[in-house]
């Protein structure tokens, strides 16, 4: 199992995770808009999550973490 968490008070909409994920599951929110006026990257589905930590290692800001059990 993996587990992807995002910390949307940090992230700051760049777009990186999102071209980075190879399996298409990150996208910028469409609904959600953080304290800084971002619209903050989620995961679209969990359960698709590879655990390659592409994500992770592209965001400028580290707001992603991967957590494998």
């Amino acid at each position: 199992m993996v587990r992807v968490t995002i910390n949307e008070n940090l992230c700051k909409g760049c777009g990186l995770c999102v071209r980075a994920c190879p399996k298409h599951i990150i996208a910028l929110s469409k609904t959600k808009i953080n304290a800084k006026g971002y619209h903050p990257a989620e995961v679209t589905d969990m359960e698709a999550c590879i655990g390659c930590t592409s994500c992770a290692r592209t965001c400028p800001d580290v707001v992603i973490r991967i957590e494998k059990d």
